[in-house]
């Protein structure tokens, strides 16, 4: 991977609602406030500002002392050696210096087509249950009920500041001191390199989010107990750190009940949009494994798949862009909102309310076209106040939450709907077209970032994403533009073919 994700499923963080703000969950047993052998202490300085529309955070220093330059192999060939004086048996596969991704796994074998991978065994991998170098500071965690994200985050900082003391010291060395993720863009770089895209509304999304579950653990639990949590090592600087690492690391594993995981080892594969391989727990071998999909010689990079993601979510979570036209899951977010003008704006609200949407969509679009819902939803949009008999059921066909899927059809309305998409998509490609004219076009070697200075950087994986989705809604814009000429020559040869049946009887 561009040493960025594994997370194969989309995972929201979990809301801390549930804790009581002012008195310890029924049954919680208050430990002794002491320290837990010796942490590393992490100088680092947070202000956050509120202002009316979003509360800003400024990091004024940035040391987190652990973790490695991300083409950093030394780090990555002792955790190899850890991992195999620890139980990992021996592989077709090591770490070496690569083309993609700067570290991968590369076979140093002939690897069959079929074949199972990697055999890592659980001891070796970090889930919820997991053992702590503090026991006592996992406990109130758990006796508190907090969700496995949050409660993995605080683990790999507990465990980072531990050191050699802790058991995956060896792991967290080799992990990137800074992760690939939109996590380390600052609000106006989101701003300028991202304002055609509807990724920089996830991407400040998934941040205020971040921001919101440390701010819960810090108030809830944290500042409760802070010889167990000290705010020098749990600030915000290290969790926006751990939630990098997990956002592009954490696995799904279906076959251990969907327990979420991280995998060291195998988390040093990287992705591509060719394969379709990903990493379960085998119960025969009982360990962590992926089966091939394709045969690989000898210095071959091996690759798994991350998942049908687009582009603009493998830039959201591991930091990377495929290059374009190579991700057959590519897709971009096209806008749709009511007309505020609309003499039924008000039955419309209310109809796609009933059915969990708003005023304003997005709606995934395709190479190959765009899903039912966007046309349902296109159809409330333009439908006159003499269709309001329809409006809820164009909604729930908007929202996919009808009994049977349906295609609605109202061919009465198909050119005003298509017409309305067609602005949508023109507006969103006018959008795209002034940030690359503006950005220019840029020929740079994207895979050893280090090297490359940081704004010209992310200005590139910003021209990468904007070009690839700006072509999903060329083609879009082609379609619609065939589609909209067909129904009005059809028209025009039926106004044709009237005019000739009258001309006959003058």
């Amino acid at each position: 991977m561009a040493e960025a994700s594994r997370t194969f499923h989309t995972i929201l963080l979990p809301s801390f609602s549930h804790l009581h703000k002012a008195q310890s969950p029924a049954g919680f047993t208050a430990f002794p406030r002491k320290r837990c052998g010796h942490r590393i202490v992490v100088h680092c300085s947070v202000s956050t500002t509120n202002d009316a529309s979003r509360t800003k955070t400024t990091v004024t220093q940035n040391m987190i002392p652990w973790g490695c330059e991300i083409d950093s192999l030394e780090n990555a060939s002792t955790l190899q050696k850890w991992l195999s004086d620890s139980g990992l048996p021996p592989q077709k596969m090591a770490i070496q210096k690569v083309d993609v991704g700067e570290r991968g796994l590369v076979a140093l074998k002939n690897i069959r087509k079929g074949e199972k991978l990697l055999f890592v065994p659980p001891s070796l991998v970090i889930t919820a249950d997991s053992k702590w170098s503090c026991p006592e500071a996992g406990e109130v965690l758990k006796q508190c009920s907090v969700p496995d994200w949050p409660l993995l985050a605080t683990y790999l900082i507990s465990e980072a500041s531990f050191e050699k003391s802790s058991r995956w010291s060896n792991y967290i060395s080799a992990l990137p001191r800074q992760p690939y993720s939109l996590l380390y863009w600052t609000r106006a770089e989101l701003d300028r390199y991202l304002e055609a895209s509807q990724i920089r509304e996830r991407a400040i999304e998934r941040i205020t989010n971040v921001i919101g579950t440390y701010n819960d653990l810090r108030l809830r639990i944290f500042s409760k107990y802070p010889d167990l949590f000290p705010e020098e090592v749990f600030n915000m600087e290290t969790f926006k750190w751990s939630f990098g690492i997990l956002f592009s690391r954490l696995v799904r594993l279906p076959s251990m009940d969907g327990r979420v995981a991280l995998v060291p080892w195998a988390d040093m594969l990287n992705h591509s949009c060719e394969v379709e391989t990903f990493l379960d727990y085998d119960k025969s071998s009982q360990g962590v494994v992926f089966t091939t999909d394709r045969q690989y010689q000898p210095g071959e990079q091996v690759f798994i798949s991350y998942g049908k993601k687009s582009n603009g979510e493998l830039l959201l979570s591991y930091g990377f862009v495929p290059r374009e036209g190579t991700n057959p899951s590519d897709s971009v977010e096209l806008p749709l909102s009511l007309k505020k003008s609309d003499k039924c704006y008000k039955e419309k609200l209310e109809a796609l309310r009933k059915y969990g949407l708003s005023a304003s969509e997005c709606f995934p679009i395709q190479i190959t076209g765009w899903p039912l819902e966007l046309m349902a939803y296109a159809y409330l949009v333009v439908s006159p106040p003499s269709m309001k008999g329809k409006f809820e059921e164009m909604a729930a066909a908007a929202s996919n939450k009808m009994t049977s899927k349906k295609d609605i059809k109202c061919p009465e309305i198909d050119e005003q709907a298509l017409q309305f998409i067609l602005d949508s998509c023109e507006s969103s490609i006018s959008k795209y077209s002034r940030f690359l004219q503006a950005s220019g076009s840029m020929d740079l070697d994207t895979t050893s970032p280090k090297q490359l200075n940081r704004r010209v950087f992310l200005k590139q994986l910003a021209v990468d994403l904007c070009t690839s989705e700006r072509r999903i809604l060329f083609r879009a814009q082609y379609i619609l533009r065939r589609r909209l000429r067909d129904i009005r020559s059809g028209e025009l040869r039926a106004l044709r073919l009237f005019d000739n049946f009258v001309n006959l009887f003058k």
